[in-house]
């Protein structure tokens, strides 16, 4: 395998130890140690070249094997490498003249993912800047299949648009400036009360139009039945979107794949490379069954300075018409290049070891006093409570979960400042602040996985 170093060359009198996964300092200290003024005059490239010391020193080590923290973590080489490349050759992927390489190697990476999905008669898609945009890309295709002129007409006439959802998409329908009215529904997606809300929704006058479905959450990693709200999507004819940002590449692997059973039959796919499958940031693609144009047809422009109907060459390739954004950088060359080295095999080897890794901290945790699981592991997020010496043997009652819900703070800065590891810790609805582990990196092996559990009692047994 490829391997690259990132070689720092830090003075002996100010280096960090390598082990640290950060060097912790307030955003002031942090401001006098980067000398962040821009001046008149450009300095020497010795400082320069200690301006960059100093970027790689105080920033946090997310490819570091105990960094835990986020949706994604580790150095993928491959993906870093075309990085590089795509940086150097600085080139813009809306028109096939400007890109030829980074619009060919799109095509065949939407392609083959598109592929994978399971959509045997072809799609469409688009890579972009993140997942939110991903799932703003769906309202916008779900609306513009409803009403086809609300780009010329807006949407004042329209009825109320209803999209039923998680939470977590709220973020897209007022980015997207919708008069909507957002079905909520906390945790896993019950398709049983998923019909209920469109019925209720249809009694009061509204018109539900779209459904997402969330295939891995955030918090807890959970799947939503899609094939069972396929099959309402179908009866109803609405929209029906699958946020797969972090659970889509379970997809890859033939032992977890089930957790996405009925994917097929979506009308929409979000799914970030980034994460699971640890293509460099940031690699988040749109895919959408449609074969019509209809992702262009919504949000096309016609810029007539870009998009020339009468070129010499096939203007199919000018993608940017597809895009919100029109510019838009070579993010697909960097999952490219990676799945040309590795091969879906090892894909999917990694998307089972990270299982694999959580599963076995999940029962080293069940094993562990002072440690109790939130609840089974589905995915690769491992969420449990640890309860300091003073609290084990209080009773269940309100005032054990107040005490514990102030825990996970405490023993987050306190790893947060040793520079030890970083995992991150928050409350979901009634529950108390749990800390949620993040498995994804081949690096981490099963004793750095012991480690956190160790280091997290020695920073918190006092409390």
């Amino acid at each position: 395998m490829l391997q690259v170093w990132l070689l720092v060359d830090l003075d002996s009198d100010t280096s960090v130890p390598v082990f640290q996964v950060c060097e912790w300092h307030s955003p002031e200290q942090l401001k006098k140690l980067l000398d962040l003024e821009l001046r008149d005059r450009g300095e020497p490239e010795s400082e320069i070249l200690q301006r960059c010391r100093d970027a790689i020193r105080y920033s946090v080590k997310t490819s570091h094997p105990r960094f835990f923290n986020q949706l994604y973590a580790g150095m993928e080489p491959y993906s870093m490498v075309a990085s590089f490349i795509a940086e150097a050759v600085k080139t813009n992927l809306y028109t096939y003249e400007v890109a030829p390489v980074f619009t060919l190697m799109e095509d065949a990476v939407l392609r083959k993912m598109i592929k994978v999905i399971g959509w045997e008669e072809g799609g469409d898609g688009i890579f972009n800047p993140g997942g939110s945009l991903s799932n703003i890309y769906a309202v916008n295709l779900a609306r513009y299949r409803y009403c086809p002129d609300f780009k010329e007409v807006g949407m004042f006439s329209a009825p109320r648009l209803v999209i039923l959802t998680s939470q977590e998409v709220s973020r897209q329908s007022r980015v997207t400036e919708l008069r909507l009215s957002r079905v909520f529904f906390r945790g896993r997606m019950i398709p049983s009360a998923l019909e209920e809300k469109i019925k209720l929704a249809k009694s009061e006058g509204a018109v539900p139009f779209m459904v997402n479905a969330t295939a891995g959450t955030t918090v807890l990693g959970a799947f939503d039945p899609i094939d069972e709200i396929a099959d309402i999507c179908e009866k109803h004819n609405l929209w029906l979107h699958v946020d797969a940002c972090w659970g889509g590449a379970a997809i890859m692997s033939k032992k977890h794949k089930h957790l996405l059973k009925g994917i097929h039959r979506v009308d929409s796919v979000a799914w970030n490379p980034h994460k699971m499958l640890m293509a460099s940031l940031q690699c988040s693609a749109f895919l959408v069954r449609d074969k019509t144009s209809l992702l262009q047809r919504c949000h096309s422009a016609r810029a007539s300075y870009l998009f020339q109907q009468d070129k010499f060459y096939d203007v199919s390739y000018d993608t940017g018409d597809k895009s919100v954004q029109c510019s838009r950088k070579p993010d697909a060359f960097k999952f490219w290049l990676m799945w040309k080295a590795l091969g879906s095999r090892e894909l999917e080897q990694r998307v089972d070891r990270a299982l694999a890794m959580a599963r076995y901290l999940a029962e080293e945790i069940k094993k562990r006093e002072g440690f109790r699981l939130v609840l089974e592991p589905e995915f690769a997020n491992v969420c449990f409570w640890y309860l300091p010496p003073s609290l084990r043997n209080l009773p269940e009652s309100p005032e054990l979960w107040k005490k514990l819900h102030t825990v996970a703070p405490v023993v987050k800065q306190r790893m947060m400042k040793t520079g030890s590891m970083m995992t991150g810790y928050q409350p979901l609805g009634e529950k108390a602040n749990f800390f949620r582990m993040v498995v994804i990196s081949p690096q981490v092996s099963r004793q750095d996985l012991d480690f956190v559990l160790d280091e997290i009692h020695n920073l918190g047994k006092d409390l």
